[in-house]
């Protein structure tokens, strides 16, 4: 069975690349699966979504995205994110604290774009580590 190659990197350094038999990740349009013999694609990623790359027999890969990219195109998968993170690297205790106070700055009414952003990207982190949000 054909196999994608998949590639995922931030400005900072090279995520993770290899085999995959799937990629879901959530695109401003919604969210898209990507198998062998997709057709060429280029989307823009979501602030505060969860990348996860299917690798048959093995555990899936999971991670928090925070904008950017994915490209496709025959059978390679590129993802150019702003910033990720894998779900395994994740500091769960930090990740916590963020959305907790951002949620507190919300609910004392100081909402505003960057506690929102902070409260997205907190979420991505927690749910790319596994944990319930």
């Amino acid at each position: 069975m054909a196999k994608l190659r998949v590639g995922v990197v931030s400005p900072e350094r090279e995520i993770w690349s290899g085999e995959a038999d799937m990629v879901i990740a959530k695109t401003v349009d919604g969210e898209i699966g990507i198998m062998p013999g997709h057709a060429p694609v280029l989307g823009v990623l979501v602030e505060g979504g969860v990348l996860r790359v299917k690798r048959g027999g093995e555990s899936d890969l999971v991670a928090a995205v925070h904008g950017g990219f994915i490209s496709v195109a025959n059978n390679d998968v590129s993802i150019l994110a702003e910033a990720a993170e894998l779900g395994s690297e994740v500091d769960v205790a930090a990740a916590r604290d963020a959305l907790q106070r951002a949620q507190s700055s919300i609910e004392a009414g100081q909402e505003d774009a960057d506690i929102r952003l902070a409260a997205k990207r907190a979420r991505a982190r927690l749910r790319a580590a596994g944990e319930e949000v």
